[in-house]
């Protein structure tokens, strides 16, 4: 087989004795694994946040460098080592911009397809049933850098499963995408998987929503309460009080994306969804309230509660430290903040006290990683992390993109469990997310966005 034609040959996995230990770390990822996946298997790897999903499926992308960690074990792919059989293996990380090296949508499809050498007339057919597959909303010109992070992982996904792979390997492929484009590459991919007789491994924490596309699972690990489940016992957490003032005010603020104006309050001991499609606005407008962005039209204005003497200032034109103290903001791609390496320098940065540290780590169960590099973390540690980042400062207001991105049951049951008690305590909370679940479970309000 090769990664041209695709499909037409095995993909049979194994991993003998298999173990990966990051450079740095004193505890394994990984550790005495024994696996066998036949040619044609579709199967779900479930587990825990940390439990070594996303090191597997990068060992059998060839993706793990001798000089990044310490290897036990072999990874095989039809008895070949994994890195010999590159060209048959297609994956989608979690974090799709990790992906796109073009800057025309179109020609990012194609970049792997002229790798590969496929006939010149044959990649643009290829490239149009791949970005029609995936129901990617743009031409082929779409500029690359103005797509959301959901659209950017319908490209990515596009651009995999146009080299028609024979083995299929996706991190997460839907996390960022809105629940109908969500469905939509579901489709493509069990589409895929059955045009070309490939071998699929997907990673996934929400089990109900994967199980129609595999044949079986395995669960890395022991711990029951971190899979989910279908009908798993979710927490509800309403508001235990009224909301207080307005802490934020945004005034006829334009997003660009949609080409709308919003008119929105933040309110003191309230949290606050906002929902929409991929490409609705929605981390513009987090950009936005979190002053990390000027307002090309419109502006946001702060309280004198929440400004205290930059009352006359738009939060923009804050102070980093000042900002930092008043509005807490969490990335989509929570890497794009992380500037230490060690996950406990990450949180001193802040200024926040040992004891404060200590019980973020605690709390947001990162305390074994605390002198681990924040790159090395899983996603959903990762998100954790920038979680727990964001809270060192003790802002009154938090702007959370995706917070629950990457977690496990346990995890993420904590980690609303966490953002409730901050709610209550009075703190504002502006939740951007496609994760329903989580809207039911703490939303007192929702700010619904359209493209």
């Amino acid at each position: 087989m090769t990664g041209a034609c695709g499909g037409d040959g095995l993909s049979t996995v194994e991993f003998r004795g298999f173990g990966w230990r990051h450079a740095g770390r004193k505890a394994w990822a990984v550790r005495h694994l024994d696996l066998r996946i036949e040619h044609g298997e579709r199967v779900l790897l479930a587990g825990a946040s940390g439990a070594g999903k996303s090191t597997l499926l990068a060992a059998l992308a060839g993706l793990l460098a001798e000089d990044s960690g310490e290897q036990e074990g072999e990874v095989l792919i039809d008895g070949r080592p994994a890195r010999q059989a590159r060209a048959e293996t297609g994956i989608v990380f979690q974090d799709p911009q990790t992906q796109l090296v073009m800057s025309r949508a179109g020609d990012d499809v194609a970049f792997g397809l002229e790798n590969r050498a496929v006939p010149r007339d044959e990649i643009w057919p290829r490239v149009d049933a791949a970005l029609n597959a995936v129901g990617f909303p743009y031409d082929r010109d779409r500029n690359t850098a103005a797509l959301s992070g959901g659209e950017a992982q319908r490209l990515a996904i596009a651009g995999v499963i146009a080299l028609r792979p024979g083995l299929l390997l996706l991190d997460e492929p839907t996390a960022n995408l809105d629940p109908d484009g969500a469905q939509l590459v579901r489709t493509a991919i069990a589409k895929v998987i059955q045009d070309l007789d490939a071998t699929l491994l997907l990673v996934e924490h929400r089990v109900d929503e994967a199980l129609p596309l595999v044949d079986r699972t395995i669960t890395l690990g022991a711990d029951a309460d971190a899979v989910w489940t279908p009908g798993a016992a979710l927490p509800s957490r309403r508001a235990v009080t009224a909301p207080g003032e307005a802490l934020l005010s945004a005034e006829s603020l334009w997003l660009p994306h949609n080409d709308k104006t919003v008119h929105e309050v933040v309110l003191q001991g309230q949290a606050l969804a906002v929902e929409g499609p991929n490409g609705a606005g929605k981390t513009t407008l987090a950009l936005l309230l979190g002053g990390l962005t000027k307002p090309a039209r419109g502006r946001v204005t702060a309280t004198p509660t929440l400004a205290g003497r930059d009352a006359a200032r738009p939060p923009h034109r804050w102070r980093a430290s000042r900002l930092a103290a008043r509005i807490g903001s969490v990335f989509q791609n929570p890497e794009h903040q992380f500037v230490t390496d060690t996950v406990q320098a990450e949180l001193a940065l802040s200024g926040a006290e040992p004891a404060t540290v200590d019980t973020l780590l605690e709390r947001l169960r990162l305390h074994h990683l605390a002198r681990a590099n924040p790159f090395t973390l899983s996603g959903g540690e990762q998100r954790r992390l920038s979680v727990a980042t964001a809270l060192a400062a003790a802002p009154q207001v938090l702007i959370l993109d995706e917070p629950t991105f990457g977690q496990d049951l346990r995890t993420w049951r904590e980690l609303v469990t966490l953002l409730a008690d901050l709610r209550d305590e009075g703190r504002a909370l502006v939740l951007v997310t496609h994760d329903a679940q989580l809207v039911e479970a703490i939303a007192d309000r929702r700010l619904k966005l359209t493209r």
